[in-house]
């Protein structure tokens, strides 16, 4: 690192250094505090320019106050005098000085020079040139140490006009804590976050937009609307060709896709829990909402009442097809309570079977082991009955195929299997299918209350 150099005294005639005075009228200039970069290279100084001849003492100005620092701490970096460099490597002639000769006298700001050894004999004497150092990193030294090091000196500060006292810094302010209203102290950790106590409705519309914002419902719902309607018109338009259809009541005929329109609402129940045990997006469920029984209940409303619209507004379409194209063809008369049954009583039987398939998921807590039991519960129980052909078993032949799921629905469109013997009437097929789904629902609440996740 390189600083701005002093004007080196060139050596006098008679041996001694002549000393760079400013010029009379000319103001004392304050030494500028140059920056401190990262040492650098030494640059090579200019040759130093003839000083003038010395002044007498008496007219010497006065020595220069140091300029005010920057602020306080503020380092200045300031050259010591050293000797006129050597012209080159090699040997030189240095006159000695003439016994008697005055000295000159050293300015006031400098240090006295040490005396001088007297001279050993009148003439010449030999001084061997020292190669120069190289440069070394900037440090501190004391003064005087070797001719030509720099010394890092802290300058004092003198301002030459009285100031305002510097204010101190002051700190950040920081805002007052706003007190929030809060139990009384000891009472526990209380959040400055405002929050409602939660209820159900939150559970609900969680619910609501896990189950609308997979593909999972759209699909079956979808599938289920498709096959109910396509196979209604179809059988319904087949039928339509006879000429009559006897005492059969003409809503009957929904039977047959509302059947295959099950296999499809069943899937559904049981995806609305066991995804998300597959997943294990059942962590987030029951961290955002600790209440097991209100998260069962939530997924349980939330299904039912979007299977049941989709179903009436279904099995509606199909009564009034059916009505309109087999209805002179009968001889049965359709009653409001027949309406009822035929289409929010078959509706309110398809949901209730969709919440038992959710029960199951729930206990189950697998996908494919729910569906597989929820297809057997539907058809295994028919299927078994067709090959009960022994006298033996005709009681439990009876008994399988009046309760089975089939039967059930059919007795909800007001008519039964002409080979079946008892069973249920009315609307007994949706009270035993209300209890089975409560008592399945129980167990999965006692379940995910007692089982971790």
């Amino acid at each position: 690192m390189t600083s701005p150099q002093q004007p080196q005294p060139e050596p006098a005639a008679n041996g001694t250094e002549a000393q760079p005075q400013p010029a009379p009228g000319t103001p004392p200039q304050a030494p500028a505090a140059p920056p401190m970069p990262p040492a650098a290279p030494a640059v090579p100084q200019a040759p130093p320019a003839q000083a003038a001849p010395p002044a007498p003492p008496a007219q010497q100005p006065a020595p220069e106050q140091p300029a005010p620092a920057a602020e306080a701490g503020t380092m200045m970096l300031q050259a010591q005098p050293a000797p006129a460099p050597a012209g080159e490597a090699g040997t030189m002639m240095l006159q000695a000085q003439t016994p008697g000769q005055p000295p000159q006298p050293a300015p006031a700001d400098r240090p006295a020079p040490a005396p001088a050894a007297p001279p050993r004999e009148a003439g010449t004497m030999m001084l061997q040139a020292q190669p120069m150092p190289e440069p070394q990193p900037l440090a501190a030294h004391g003064p005087g140490k070797d001719a030509g090091t720099m010394m890092l000196q802290a300058q004092p500060q003198a301002p030459a006009q009285p100031q305002a006292p510097a204010q101190a810094p002051q700190p950040y302010a920081q805002a007052p804590a706003t007190p929030h209203a809060g139990p009384a102290p000891g009472a526990g950790y209380v959040s400055p976050i405002p929050a409602s106590p939660t209820h159900l409705g939150h559970a609900l519309a969680s619910e609501w937009t896990k189950i609308r914002s997979v593909r999972s419902t759209i699909w079956t719902l979808g599938v289920m609307a498709v096959l109910v309607l396509g196979i209604g018109a179809l059988v319904a338009t087949a039928v339509s060709t006879n000429e009559s259809i006897g005492a059969t009541p003409p809503l009957f005929f929904g039977f047959f896709g509302m059947l295959l329109g099950i296999l499809c609402v069943l899937p559904l129940g049981v995806l609305v829990v066991s995804s998300e045990y597959g997943t294990g997006m059942i962590r987030t469920t029951l961290t955002a909402c600790p209440a097991r029984g209100r998260v069962l209940a939530a997924k349980a409303l939330v299904f039912f009442g979007l299977t049941f619209v989709v179903t009436t507004v279904v099995t509606g379409l199909v009564a009034v097809m059916d009505n309109a194209l087999l209805g002179d063809l009968s001889r049965a008369e359709v009653t409001g309570a027949e309406w009822l049954k035929s289409t929010v009583g078959v509706s309110l039987y398809v949901s209730f079977l969709g919440l038992l398939a959710l029960a199951v998921g729930s206990l189950i807590r697998h996908s494919a082991g729910a569906i597989t039991i929820m297809i057997g519960v539907v058809l295994l129980p028919f299927v078994l009955s067709m090959f009960m052909l022994t006298d033996s078993l005709s009681d439990l032949r009876n008994f399988l195929l009046g309760y089975s799921i089939p039967n059930q629905i059919t007795v909800m469109y007001g008519s039964k299997f002409p080979f079946v013997d008892g069973g249920p009437s009315g609307w007994e097929p949706l009270w035993i299918v209300m209890g089975i789904a409560a008592l399945a629902l129980g167990g999965a609440y006692a379940a995910m209350r007692q089982r971790d996740v």
